[in-house]
């Protein structure tokens, strides 16, 4: 996979005007999900270099992260005359960053893509980092390829487009990037008041997060060895994503990476010497943040069931990231049905 190229931008105009003149498209087009067309597009679409564009839209939110809306986009570019030598720019969340980039990485084998992440989750997660993909049977990201960008413009002006909840759900990412980091980037995060948001110091929040994840992806592009540290909290949350939409409830990817955290640094605590003052303090953070996902012992086989789809795991044995403490990374952590018990019976207090 290429390197990425990430700009923290303060002038998006120019930043999309430099892209298009690089890849020098035959095509030119965009995807957008109907709520960024709304809320995004108009922020940009006042540019000359993307007079040309065709568009491409699709319905919103995780649901539509499916096959019918990669087909949709395939046919799209199809009728529009795309090639090989054409270029995709996604404005969007992650669902629009992960199914554009696997439209483009997938369309004649192969085409230019960039992302232009509009979501606090986009921008320090799904849009960097080369993966992409589709959910698929009630699986997340379940079909997918790495494929890098071309490029990815992190603007935090389309941060006050955002309700809480979708600044909270990209939040959590960020608080998983402060574990695996350092005391320095951990502490102000379980600080902030996310009721209040100060955006230029949010902005500066953005732009060490984003570093951290593009630090890893840099050392292990394919996921093989320390990149999988960027899965802390997503065993047990994917767990909780999937069970959600199975029965129709769907919660945003933060909100499901937040609850996952609170079980996953208890079995670091359990098996690594995770320090207790420290999951306690983010326990507590997630609770007043984020409440609580609802879900009883009867749910306990169907979510550790869920935990052996994961994509980290070999022979069907259940892996976690977890932590000796904060940066002290522990990849390829296994656990019990067991030892998965007494976490979700921590999680449920």
């Amino acid at each position: 996979m290429n390197p990425q190229h990430i700009i923290i931008s303060r002038d998006i105009a120019a930043e999309l005007r430099h892209v298009v003149d690089d890849v020098r498209p035959d095509r030119l087009f965009i995807l957008t999900d109907t709520t960024t067309l709304r809320c995004c597009w108009p922020r940009v679409e006042d540019n000359d270099a993307l007079a040309a564009a065709t568009m491409i839209t699709i319905a919103p939110t995780d649901e539509a992260k499916t096959l019918d809306s990669l087909t949709h986009v395939w046919a799209a570019l199809q009728d529009g005359g795309a090639t090989r030598h054409s270029l995709l720019i996604n404005i969007g969340g992650g669902m629009v960053t992960d199914l554009g980039g696997f439209a483009a990485s997938t369309f004649k084998r192969g085409m230019a893509y960039a992302n232009v992440p509009t979501t606090l989750l986009a921008m320090v997660d799904a849009s960097v980092g080369g993966k992409t993909g589709i959910n698929f049977r009630g699986l997340k990201n379940e079909i997918g390829v790495f494929s890098a960008p071309h490029t990815v413009i992190i603007d935090t002006l389309f941060l006050r487009t955002l309700d809480a909840e979708n600044v909270r759900s990209g939040y959590a990412e960020m608080l998983k990037h402060g574990l695996i980091s350092d005391e320095q980037t951990l502490a102000p995060l379980l600080t902030f008041d996310l009721d209040n948001i100060d955006y230029a110091a949010l902005a500066a929040m953005v732009e060490r997060s984003v570093g951290v994840k593009e630090r890893i992806v840099a050392a292990d592009p394919h996921e093989h060895g320390i990149r999988k540290a960027l899965n802390l909290g997503h065993t047990v949350g994917h767990a909780f994503e999937s069970l959600a939409m199975a029965e129709g409830r769907t919660i945003l990817h933060g909100y499901a990476v937040a609850y996952g955290l609170v079980p996953e640094l208890y079995l670091a605590a359990t098996r690594c010497g995770f320090p207790a003052e420290r999951l306690h303090q983010v326990e507590a953070f997630v609770r007043d943040h984020y409440g609580h996902f609802a879900f009883t012992c009867k749910h306990y086989n169907r979510l550790i069931d869920l935990m052996r789809h994961d994509k980290k795991n070999t022979a069907g044995t259940i892996n976690f990231t977890l932590l000796g403490a904060v940066g002290d990374i522990r990849i390829n952590q296994t656990a019990t049905p067991a030892d998965i018990t007494e976490a979700l019976d921590y999680y449920q207090g």
